[in-house]
C-alpha cells in the first residue's frame, strides 16, 4: 500500500484526525505527510495534529491529543456521564500540580490542578459526542471534585448533579465515600447525600 492510502486509512480510523506520531509510527515520512496534508487540504489544528476538512472537528478529542497529561473533569465530566442536561460552555480539565496551563486558559479552558498522587484516582475513559475515546474522571471522582470546588461553581450545578447521581442504578456509594475521604470532603458530602438518599 502506498503512503497516501496508508495515511487515508489512518485518518479514517481516527474519524478524520491525523497525528504526526501515528503516521511516523506506521513507517511513513514526515515529508510524505506534509505533502498529503497539502494535497488533501487537511487543517492543522494543533502542533502535529491535522483534521480532514470534510469531517466535523471533535474539539474534545483534539484537546486530549494536544494535552495528553490532562483529564476531563468537573462540568465536562458531568456532561460526559449524563449527570447534567447542560452542555459545557467551555471545557474543564484537571492536570498535575506543576503543569503550566497558560496555553489552555488562553484558549478558554478551565484548568484545575491536583497533587500527583491524587491525579489518576478515578480516571476512566468515555466517548465524546463524536464517538472518540477520551480520558475522563468517573462519576464518583467528578462528584467529589464538584464538592471540593463548590465555592467556584453554581450551587444549582452541584445540586442537580447530586440528584442525578442519586437516581443512577450504576452509582457506587462505597467508592464515592472512599474518594470523599481521600479528598477530605466526606463530612460535607454526607450532609448532601443524606438529604437525597
Amino acid at each position: 500500500m502506498d503512503a497516501k492510502n496508508q495515511i487515508l486509512m489512518i485518518a479514517s480510523e481516527h474519524h478524520g484526525v491525523l497525528k504526526t506520531a501515528d503516521v511516523v509510527a506506521a513507517g511513513i515520512s514526515k515529508k510524505a505527510l506534509a505533502q498529503f496534508v497539502k494535497d488533501h487540504g487537511f487543517e492543522r489544528v494543533a502542533h502535529g495534529i491535522y483534521c480532514d476538512p470534510a469531517s466535523w472537528i471533535d474539539n474534545m478529542l483534539v484537546l486530549q491529543l494536544r494535552c495528553p497529561k490532562t483529564i476531563f473533569s468537573h462540568d465536562t465530566a458531568l456532561f460526559l456521564h449524563d449527570l447534567t442536561d447542560r452542555e459545557p460552555l467551555f471545557y474543564t480539565v484537571t492536570a498535575r500540580t506543576g503543569y503550566n496551563p497558560t496555553h489552555l486558559t488562553e484558549a478558554g479552558i478551565k484548568v484545575y490542578t491536583v497533587k500527583k498522587d491524587l491525579f489518576e484516582i478515578g480516571m476512566t475513559d468515555s466517548l465524546t459526542p463524536f464517538g472518540n475515546r477520551i480520558n475522563v474522571y468517573n462519576m464518583e471522582r467528578t462528584i467529589c471534585d464538584l464538592v471540593r470546588s463548590r465555592n467556584t461553581i453554581e450551587a444549582r450545578v452541584l445540586q442537580d448533579a447530586l440528584k442525578q447521581y442519586a437516581r443512577r442504578k450504576d452509582k457506587n456509594l462505597y467508592r464515592l465515600m472512599e474518594y470523599a475521604n481521600l479528598f477530605h470532603v466526606a463530612r460535607i458530602l454526607r450532609q448532601y447525600m443524606e438529604v437525597l438518599l
